[in-house]
């Protein structure tokens, strides 16, 4: 993932209400949306054998996002998606998973990574000093640690709470939320290793096709105070038109 957007503990009927877009090469082999041998909810990637983001139906949830550092990639790291499946497939409560984590936090290129129970989620990033508690409230993440005001961070947010605002909770309205393709200014931008064009096209929420690069899936995940969890994974072509989707409905036990 490269920008989530999410509502955590907030609201009366969800625990968690979350929209990310993935941003990928498109060539990279993927499986959509589906349920594992081992019973995990994810998308996979066939490459590195991990997943951007999933759920356990035994009430694990854990979400990533690559925090972007081009001028410090490491020689042989370790694929980011197996933070996700390593948790997913686990007995450990999420703040014992990331200070586990921590430790090894060096065998990874830059990272943002999400754990949760349904009754506490968990932050850390290997850019960051420690493990922190997510309070409850409204919360964005994307290539920097997490509720650093990017625009597409800022704008995600502010779109998500209107949604929230006036009812508007059906997955497609959810969807909507990441959507845009609009750009931040260029004295705005950060610097985190590639050029000014690409920073700036990167800057976008939604983001065509860039050399082969851009949001490959938008995903909505609705998680019940009843259990019941609601999944949306929309899968986009390098046209940037929403080529297919995956939907599932299930409980946590």
């Amino acid at each position: 993932m490269c920008l989530i957007t999410f509502n955590w503990r907030n609201h009366h009927r969800y625990k968690l209400i979350l929209v990310a877009n993935r941003d990928e090469f498109f060539g990279r082999p993927t499986a959509p949306l589906h349920q594992w041998e081992n019973g995990v909810y994810a998308g996979k990637d066939l490459k590195g054998g991990g997943t951007w983001m999933g759920l356990h139906p035994s009430g694990k949830f854990a979400a990533l996002t690559n925090y972007r550092d081009l001028d410090n990639l490491k020689e042989q790291p370790i694929s980011r998606g197996k933070l996700v499946k390593d948790f997913l497939e686990s007995d450990m409560a999420p703040k014992e998973y990331l200070e586990r984590v921590k430790v090894k936090k060096d065998d990874y290129d830059g990272f943002n990574l999400l754990v949760g129970d349904g009754e506490q989620l968990w932050y850390y990033s290997n850019y960051a000093p420690s493990v922190e508690m997510v309070l409850p409230g409204l919360h964005g993440l994307s290539n920097a640690l997490l509720d650093v005001p990017w625009k597409k961070v800022v704008d995600g947010k502010r779109r998500l709470a209107k949604q929230i605002q006036l009812g508007g909770l059906s997955m497609k309205d959810l969807a909507a939320v990441q959507y845009s393709q609009v750009e931040d200014k260029p004295e705005n931008l950060p610097k985190t290793g590639v050029t000014i064009e690409v920073e700036q096209a990167l800057s976008a929420a939604f983001i065509r096709d860039i050399q082969g690069y851009g949001t490959v899936n938008v995903s909505v995940l609705l998680w019940g105070v009843d259990g019941e969890v609601r999944f949306l994974e929309q899968q986009v072509n390098k046209n940037g038109i929403i080529s297919s989707e995956e939907k599932l409905s299930f409980f946590m036990t």
